[in-house]
């Protein structure tokens, strides 16, 4: 991954800055920001003081084969998910952190070629969502993208991919929309941007099904 600046922290009317200091300065910097801010009673907080994670801005897609009514997703070892106690081999969207000045549908189109060997000819912006904001300031462009789903063995199995710089080991699989869907309510899938991905397709699949099956 190509390194990236962090921008400075926005000025707001509710919020006062007293000190920012960078304690790690890794891959993802760490900074520690001493700050008040105006309470809902109309007064300013006490000094606090918290532990900012800064990851910046991402994108994922979500992609969909109208013709087939599939979903295709990737599933790699992440080692955080293994520390929470949960299975470490998750069901994800593709998706990656945007480099600087990198707009996000570009991104998205990047990490599906690394991730997936696929591209989407149609997208649409789902929304923005903050993936923890109690520490980080990750903020994930989510999308839909139609593809045409690849190809896959008895078990949906299409393939794997990855970007070998980054020792990325990715499985694509292709997943019946329906039972992706079912699967996302029933809490199979940890990742939340996934879940997210697919209950947005529970509501919009039949409406965007057809409007794609006609362009």
């Amino acid at each position: 991954m190509i390194p990236r600046t962090t921008p400075p922290i926005p000025a707001h009317p509710d919020i006062v800055i007293e000190s920012e200091q960078r304690v790690w300065s890794g891959r993802f910097p760490l900074d520690v920001v001493k700050f008040r801010n105006r309470r809902f009673d109309g007064a300013m907080s006490a000094t606090r003081t918290w532990e900012l994670w800064r990851r910046g801005q991402a994108s994922a897609l979500l992609p969909y084969d109208p013709v087939a009514d599939a979903v295709v997703l990737i599933e790699q070892f992440r080692f955080p998910a293994l520390v929470a106690g949960v299975d470490p081999v998750l069901v994800e969207l593709p998706a990656g952190l945007c480099e600087d000045n990198e707009d996000p549908a570009d991104t998205i189109k990047r990490e599906m070629r690394e991730e997936m060997n696929l591209t989407a000819d149609l997208t649409e912006r789902i929304g923005g969502f903050m993936l923890t904001a109690g520490g980080a300031d990750e903020f994930c462009h989510l999308y839909v993208g139609r593809v045409v789903a690849p190809p896959a063995d008895g078990e949906g199995i299409a393939g794997h991919a990855g970007e070998a710089s980054e020792q990325e080991d990715i499985r694509v699989r292709v997943w019946d929309a329906g039972e992706a869907i079912q699967a996302a309510f029933a809490g199979c899938f940890t990742n939340s941007i996934t879940a997210i991905g697919l209950f947005w397709l529970a509501a919009k699949r039949a409406e965007l099904r057809q409007k794609w099956m006609t362009v």
